[in-house]
């Protein structure tokens, strides 16, 4: 018991050095290199600690070696733009001008349903109030709103990624029915072919197609 714990504390103040060794950057944003270092430092710590019988030179020099890579690598990403897009990712435009591209959310692996959370973390009730957002290569949304928004009250769901949500007709106390002869009446007859779809309180309704941009 006594050379466990030893082992974990030894452990824990060697993470705790190399994490300071590779920056301030770490704590803040995950790029993918953090990410695949972390769970690999997190399972040496792991084998390390589990296996007394082993040296604990054979986990803190992996994890060195691990620091030395993370280091290299973001010296070169300062120096190389190629490098760093390459290795980091860009940022990616997932609304242009009040529109959802749908094409790179498929692109990215990003669905309605991320964008939609994400928005409502920013206290913005949907895409027609959004000028313009940015999945960053982080992972995060970068959102910058309309000067005036276009929503009014509560914004409700209507259809999201071509799908009519039936939980907010029932919340209406409207059917499908009734959303297919709406959509009709403004010029969209075929549902399928809608991306986004929502009504406010003041009646305003927002239509987005699939693959419009």
């Amino acid at each position: 018991m006594v050379i466990i714990i030893t082992r974990t504390l030894l452990t824990y103040g060697f993470i705790v050095l190399f994490f300071r060794l590779m920056g301030k950057r770490e704590i803040g944003e995950l790029s993918l290199l953090d990410i695949v270092i972390f769970i690999m430092m997190a399972e040496i710590a792991v084998f390390s600690i589990e296996d007394p019988n082993n040296p604990i030179s054979h986990a803190i020099v992996p994890m060195f070696i691990l620091v030395i890579i993370q280091r290299l690598t973001a010296y070169i990403s300062l120096k190389s733009k190629r490098f760093r897009d390459w290795f980091e990712g860009k940022p990616s435009l997932i609304i242009a001008n009040g529109q959802v591209d749908e094409n790179e959310m498929r692109r990215q692996r990003y669905n309605f349903d991320d964008l939609m959370q994400q928005l409502h973390e920013k206290s913005i009730k949907g895409v027609q109030d959004v000028e313009y957002a940015i999945l960053e290569p982080n992972g995060k949304l970068t959102v910058f709103e309309k000067d005036q928004p276009q929503s009014t009250g509560f914004v409700h769901l209507l259809i999201m990624d071509g799908e009519i949500q039936h939980d907010t007709l029932k919340t209406l106390n409207k059917s499908k029915q009734w959303l297919e002869e709406e959509l009709t009446k403004k010029g969209y007859p075929a549902l399928e072919q809608i991306s986004y779809c929502t009504i406010d309180q003041a009646k305003n309704w927002f239509i987005d197609l699939k693959d419009e941009r």
